[in-house]
């Protein structure tokens, strides 16, 4: 097992609200580490990337379409993306060569899957991942 894999088992699905969990190069476009069973299809990467590529504010008014479903935009800006759909939802942070990718189900407290997933975000920005 990765270092980065570790870090995405430990540190987001290790608090128990936070389903599935990945890391996406930004720059290749690609996916670099996912939790088990957590598939991220191209299409699906492709529209992650975008969401920070074009201006945050689009994102946040039209949505976003991740693993097959619609998802509310409930927060877009220059380093973080959330979005939820009914009780899932899915939370992004951008880094200097990441997406950290972080997904909740159905009684799991969104807020714990935000808390730890842009703290890991800020630990990979400070180690200028």
């Amino acid at each position: 097992m990765s270092h980065l894999q570790s870090l995405l088992l430990d540190t987001l699905l290790g608090t128990k609200h936070v389903d599935s969990a990945a890391l996406i190069k930004i720059q290749e476009r690609s996916l670099c580490v996912a939790s088990p069973g957590f598939n991220v299809m191209p299409s699906d990467v492709q529209t992650l990337v975008n969401g920070f590529a074009k201006n945050p504010l689009q994102a946040r008014r039209g949505g976003l379409y991740f693993k097959g479903k619609d998802y509310r935009c409930v927060r877009a800006d220059e380093y973080s993306l959330y979005a939820k759909n009914e009780n899932t939802g899915v939370v992004v942070v951008k880094t200097h060569l990441y997406l950290l990718v972080a997904t909740y189900t159905e009684g799991m407290y969104p807020s714990v899957c935000v808390e730890a997933t842009e703290s890991l975000g800020d630990y990979l920005r400070k180690k200028g991942s």
